[in-house]
């Protein structure tokens, strides 16, 4: 028998949710609903300069408005450190891992091809610093972040596939990404390593998000077949834009949830804004 359907859905509270949260939800809670399985919220806040409880209780708000309901307690990041911990010692045992201490600066100075708006691929810089050095450089407090090296990863994995609703089987690839970071001298832990750690931790079988994130489930399977940990399928859905096509965020002020509700506008009309929803179960 197969194992029931659980999503999640999995904000950060550092800001208000918009539209696009809003399909985001919407998916997860339709594809379990449709399945008779289980929607959960997890709060992603291991971002501690811009979380804030106020727009944590908004987005419980925003969730019980639309008609959402959800087991408690919800998960947060923030109480789960000591397992990244563990999970990032696992991989540091396993040898794929190194310490870096380039700058953002020195990163964009390095890389000479067109990123996009996409974040540019780390170039591998600190991969071929001595043990020495590193240890050096590491005493001396220099800030410095555990990147993941994606080649000897991939020696150590072979191939490995996933699948997605709606693209079909995918082959990770890690050089979409380069070597990613996992965690940082002051923050043990990222997002890659926090939601794939959880994302089992919690028995979901359906990871619905947004295809913005598409390139970052090639990171994510690499780290389930290093740590051991079982395989859901994927959806990546669409995104909301905005009238000039660019997807909506909390960054450009986009119109929250919250602001729409005091206009008058109600759960149904709040959903009709969302247009079709793009479902495609496993």
């Amino acid at each position: 028998m197969a194992p029931a359907t659980v999503t999640r859905f999995a904000p950060s509270p550092t800001g208000l949710l918009h539209l696009g949260h809003a399909l985001a939800a919407q998916v997860a809670w339709e594809s379990a609903q449709a399945a008779g399985g289980t929607f959960l919220v997890r709060i992603e806040d291991i971002d501690f300069t811009r979380c804030r409880p106020a727009f944590e209780e908004a987005i419980f708000e925003d969730l019980a408005w639309l008609g959402f309901s959800w087991p408690r307690p919800v998960w947060r990041q923030s109480a789960r450190l000591p397992i990244y911990a563990a999970a990032l010692h696992q991989l540091e045992q396993r040898g794929v891992l190194y310490p870096c201490f380039c700058t953002r600066q020195e990163i964009a100075a390095a890389v000479t091809a067109p990123q996009g708006e996409a974040a540019p691929v780390y170039p591998g810089t600190c991969r071929h610093r001595s043990r020495e050095e590193r240890t050096r450089r590491m005493e001396e407090g220099q800030p410095w972040a555990w990147r993941l090296d994606a080649t000897l990863a991939m020696a150590i994995t072979g191939p490995l596939s996933w699948q997605d609703a709606l693209a079909g089987s995918q082959q990770a690839d890690l050089s979409v990404l380069g070597d990613v970071v996992l965690a940082r001298k002051d923050v043990a832990t990222s997002y890659h390593l926090s939601v794939t750690v959880d994302d089992a931790a919690q028995g979901v079988t359906l990871v619905t998000r947004g295809e913005d994130l598409f390139d970052s489930t090639h990171v994510h399977r690499v780290l389930q077949a290093l740590l051991g940990l079982p395989v859901p399928q994927w959806h990546h859905h669409r995104l909301i834009c905005d009238e000039s096509g660019k997807r909506l965020a909390k960054r450009d002020a986009a119109r929250s949830l919250a602001s729409l509700r005091a206009s008058g506008l109600n759960p149904a009309e709040a959903r009709q804004l969302l247009g079709p929803m793009p479902l495609a179960l496993p």
